[in-house]
């Protein structure tokens, strides 16, 4: 019975042909690291390490070398408790409003005062004594060298190193002098200043506090005032008095309207049998009228079960209630004039009490306003007579401190003799170490960044924008030795694993390749080889990437199966046939009737895989007259995989592979298989595959990772952009990582 073929993609305007993914199994790698790709940087570095350690080790070598070979400096130092030693200095500092911080009594040692320390005025001195002892000593040098640290808020170190020991004594001493006679300069400075600023402020303070003193007693005089805050107590007792009656006067109006409202309504409703407004409950004559009308109402009912609506007795009753109705509503219109005249005299005496409280806000407003003024005159009077009286202490203590000659600043520590300072040798060799590995780190990503290789399965999803069908485990064995990757080699234990029919399809297949492992081990060991034995676990995890690779393709379309498939990569050897070799392998072991086809016929490379003659196949298949039986060859292990090997190899193989008889071969060997797997040529500099592709189902890329570059996979990426040929997705071949992340999981459970 021949199936259905599956549909082809349409041909329309877009990119690469995507296939519609459905419930996709996918193994994503473990390196996924959110938008900081941590672990694609940690890959890198641990790709680069032999760059990082060489770059490390050459940096903190010349380190070493800088410290070891260095010449010797000497070194002195000295310290100064740098403080005023008087109470006045520090008065003037709060006087003068001086740029030193004054702190509970303390002046700190503040920048500006260490670049006075430094200046051409406290250091030319220095220097034009030292010019005739060392010539080349200038400002510029002295004051580089000259190292001043403030070690407390009032201790100041100050150090000196050069090569000459007795020019760095000489040095220390004049400098420490010169920061002595710098401090009493400092110190008089400040005294002339202080008493001129307290000379120059003292006549004026004076003059401040008569006139203030006149202004209060205008003051008090203009507004007849004594205390303002006794006049505020005694106009907040009126306000709360008035405001209190205003809302009493507001409660007994709000109970006047609602008893309006409510005769507004009775009278809107005059029928006896509605409620009685709370306005006529006091009203005898209202009640009286209607209870006459109720009795009327009651007699008309009893008359009505009688006699008809237009005898002579119901009509005198209707006239009685007329009657009554008439009197009862000009009792309601009196009622109600009485209570209007009773809400104006109420809105009247609110009205009174509003102006009263306005008029007592007012005096309260204006007496805020005295208040405030008066408070303000009498904060000044007090802060000019507190400052009257500083100014006249301080001006007593700064003339006595102006004549005297001790210098403020204390030596601490004497000098002592220069001593050489020894390299630090440790220190050299760490700072060496870290910038060297942060030099090796930079380094090494930049030429991990530049070799522009794809390195992990993220990388190849980001890059392609399709899906990532399988990430293919690096193996050593199965992968790399590919002239022992066939199966022929296995023959021996063809006929005791066939004989064991309780053994499926793929209990056979690991078994199998579990086995040719194992056989390789033992070859290696009588060639002298490294003793290597696969586990059983490697087996099964790198068969597993393939299961799970072909369970991707088939939910790719559940409604319509795929039966064909074009393997190809970027550039060669990225692992395409080693691809379509295990992913035919794997349907076959499932129970699919597989066809592997070499459409390889440049450089076909399945026949030495899978030891199978080569000396017919697909290139004779398609030029000559042979039957599709004669070329096939069956697989020795796996009855539901056949192979169709390339051929010799053609003059022409794109002309053989674009002919009518491929085409027509192609419809029959879907129709013949289930899946039907074509291993052709790269992408790039060939359009075989393009050329196959567009007879099937659709293509699958093979990235090859370390070895393809982003380039590369572009390129290929857009041979195919403008083609309608459907794209499955990506497959990752040789992820290091991948493999050794699953490793882990299968030893735990084998």
């Amino acid at each position: 019975m021949q199936s259905k073929p599956y549909p082809q993609a349409n041909s329309q305007k877009s990119d690469i042909k995507r296939s519609e993914t459905v419930n996709l199994v996918h193994l994503s790698p473990p390196d996924d690291e959110g938008g900081l790709k941590l672990g694609q940087i940690l890959q890198s570095l641990q790709r680069q390490l032999p760059l990082i350690v060489g770059v490390t080790v050459m940096v903190t070598t010349l380190g070493l070398f800088r410290s070891l070979t260095s010449k010797p400096t000497y070194q002195a130092s000295f310290e100064i408790l740098a403080k005023p030693i008087t109470e006045e200095t520090r008065v003037i500092s709060a006087v003068t409003l001086s740029n030193r911080e004054v702190v509970n009594g303390k002046n700190s040692v503040d920048p500006t005062t260490l670049k006075l320390l430094k200046s051409p005025k406290v250091i030319n001195p220095i220097v034009d004594q030292l010019k005739s002892k060392y010539p080349d000593i200038n400002y510029e040098s002295l004051s580089a060298s000259l190292i001043l640290k403030v070690l407390e808020d009032e201790i100041l170190n100050v150090s000196y190193e050069d090569k000459d020991s007795t020019k760095v004594k000489a040095i220390l001493d004049l400098v420490s002098n010169a920061y002595l006679e710098y401090s009493l300069e400092e110190r008089l400075a400040e005294v002339r200043l202080g008493i001129d600023f307290v000379d120059s402020q003292l006549k004026e303070v004076q003059e401040r506090a008569s006139k203030l003193q006149d202004q209060l007693q205008s003051f008090r005089q203009q507004y007849n005032l004594i205390d303002p805050e006794s006049t505020s107590k005694q106009l907040a007792t009126q306000i709360s008095t008035v405001s209190q009656q205003r809302l009493e006067n507001k409660i007994k109006l709000d109970e006047a309207y609602a008893l309006m409202l409510d005769l507004d309504s009775q009278l809107a409703n005059p029928s006896s049998n509605s409620k009685v407004s709370v306005a006529f409950q006091d009203n005898a004559r209202y009640q009286s009228l209607l209870s006459q009308i109720q009795g009327l109402e009651i007699q008309i009912a009893k008359d009505l079960s009688v006699f008809q609506e237009s005898t002579d007795k119901i009509k005198v009753l209707r006239d009685q209630q007329t009657n009554l109705l008439t009197l009862l509503s000009q009792e309601a219109e009196r009622t109600k004039e009485l209570l209007t005249s009773r809400i104006r005299e109420l809105e009247s005496r609110s009205e009174i009490l509003s102006q009263a409280e306005e008029q007592l806000n007012q005096q309260v407003k204006q007496l805020s306003i005295v208040s405030r003024q008066y408070t303000d005159i009498q904060q000044e009077i007090k802060i000019t007579n507190d400052n009257l009286n500083q100014f006249l202490t301080k001006r007593e203590a700064l003339r006595i401190d102006a004549g005297q000659r001790k210098t403020p600043w204390q030596i601490l520590t004497p000098l002592k003799d220069p001593v050489a300072s020894s390299s630090d040798t440790k220190r050299s060799a760490l700072l060496g170490a870290i910038l060297g590995l942060l030099l090796g780190i930079g380094v090494a990503l930049l030429r991990d960044k530049l070799s522009n290789l794809l390195r992990t399965p993220n990388e190849v999803k980001d890059i392609s924008k399709l899906p990532m069908l399988g990430v293919i485990p690096f193996n050593s064995v199965l992968i790399s030795d590919k002239k022992q990757d066939g199966i022929s080699d296995l023959m021996p234990l063809k006929q005791s694993l066939i004989d064991n029919e309780n053994q499926t399809a793929i209990e056979k297949l690991t078994k199998i390749i579990n086995l040719k492992s194992l056989l390789q081990g033992s070859h290696k060991r009588l060639e002298g080889g490294t003793n290597y034995t696969q586990p059983y676990y490697m087996t099964s995890m790198f068969l597993e990437a393939f299961r799970s690779l072909y369970t991707n393709i088939r939910l790719l379309s559940p409604d319509d199966k795929i039966r064909s498939i074009v393997i190809s990569s970027s550039l060669p050897s990225e692992g395409k046939s080693t691809t379509s070799v295990y992913l035919a392998q794997a349907a076959a072991a499932l129970g699919k009737r597989v066809l592997l086809v070499d459409a390889d016929l440049r450089r076909p490379t399945l026949h030495d895989r899978l030891q199978f003659s080569n000396a017919r196949g697909l290139s004779n298949l398609i030029s000559s007259n042979l039957s599709f039986d004669e070329v096939v060859q069956q697989s020795p292990i796996e009855p539901n995989l056949s192979i169709l090997t390339s051929g010799q190899l053609p003059p022409d193989p794109t002309r053989l592979i674009s002919s009518q008889k491929m085409q027509s071969l192609m419809q029959l060997f879907q129709e013949t298989f289930d899946l039907v797997i074509y291993d052709t040529p790269p992408l790039i500099g060939m359009v075989d595959a393009k050329l196959l592709a567009s007879e099937t189902d659709g293509i699958i890329i093979v990235v090859g990772l370390d070895k393809t570059k982003v380039s590369s996979l572009n390129q290929s990426l857009e041979l195919l952009s403008n083609s309608p040929i459907v794209v499955f997705g990506m497959v990752a071949n040789g992820s290091k990582d991948y493999s050794a992340s699953l490793n882990d999981t299968y030893k735990l459970y084998y």
